[in-house]
């Protein structure tokens, strides 16, 4: 891991802004990758659940993925998602993107075919065998169907580019377990409603969805959290509380869209089918959580 790419504090699970017939707006990602950079975003996420990447072609993803290096032009630590529920396609993508200017992976747990422990285990060794760029695991039972175990972690530790984990679990007694079996492995928080309790028990900071809509408000409270201003951080996430909690009202990042559109920083808030645009009845609710924010 360079020493010079600082994996620690608010990261955006970044979004793929598209048109209202579904393709993607490359002139809006642009736009939004320097929102985030003037906002005090600390790092960016491509190609995540958040950025409709199960719906995007090969084609599209690897477009989105340039695009967004390209404007970066190295401004922020960019780490893209590279997972699958196939061992074999997860390594050969990783494969394909390894000589991009990318700083490292977001590999997710397979997904719907249940691997035991051991498999997943096997499966992340096999993908970090193939690169030398860092890999921060990705624990997301809620979607995936499996739960990636502490001691499955704790394993993973020993692979010397797996180098932290994006716990999305809300399960805050697993951060000093993480913590004490090796104290330089990075701890992000998957899940926003937590995140400042999961960096006052050692976590590093957040790869989040809230971010995606208030970046300068999400960055002070990690920023704050990190450094124990903790009065100062509950304040902060206080603000943000309805957001964490409301941009999940209906499948993100159905929510999350349409607030950017609210906010006028994107044009449309389009998704991609199976997810459909936000239900009229909770437009209400985004609305009122936005004001509470500010």
């Amino acid at each position: 891991m360079s020493s010079s790419i600082n994996f620690s504090g608010s990261y955006v699970a970044l979004i793929t802004p598209m048109f209202n017939d579904t393709k993607v707006d490359f002139d809006g990602l642009k736009k939004l990758v320097d929102w985030h950079i003037e906002s005090g975003t600390d790092g960016l996420v491509i190609l995540g659940t958040t950025a409709e990447t199960a719906t995007l072609s090969e084609k599209e993803q690897y477009d989105v993925l340039t695009t967004v290096i390209a404007q970066n032009n190295g401004r922020l630590p960019i780490i893209v998602g590279n997972g699958s529920n196939s061992t074999s396609a997860t390594v050969e993508k990783t494969q394909q993107l390894d000589d991009l200017a990318i700083d490292g992976y977001l590999t997710v747990t397979p997904y719907y075919n249940k691997p035991t422990q051991k498999g997943m285990v096997a499966h992340f060794k096999a993908v970090a065998a193939v690169t030398k760029k860092p890999i921060i695991l990705y624990n997301v039972p809620g979607r995936t169907g499996v739960d990636l175990d502490t001691s499955a972690v704790i394993e993973l530790m020993a692979v010397s580019n797996i180098i932290g984990i994006k716990d999305a679990t809300a399960d805050i007694a697993r951060v000093k377990e993480m913590k004490q079996a090796n104290p330089s492995f990075i701890l992000f928080s998957g899940d926003d409603l937590t995140t400042h309790h999961y960096i006052n028990e050692g976590g590093n900071g957040v790869i989040s969805v809230t971010a995606n809509v208030e970046p300068h408000l999400m960055a002070e409270m990690v920023k704050m959290s990190l450094a124990g201003e903790h009065s100062t951080a509950e304040l902060l996430d206080e603000k943000l509380r309805l957001l964490h909690r409301d941009l999940f009202i209906e499948p993100n990042p159905v929510p999350a869209k349409w607030a950017l559109k609210e906010k006028g920083l994107i044009s449309s808030d389009m998704v991609r089918l199976p997810l459909l645009p936000m239900e009229p009845i909770n437009h209400i609710v985004i609305k009122q959580a936005l004001e509470h924010a500010q």
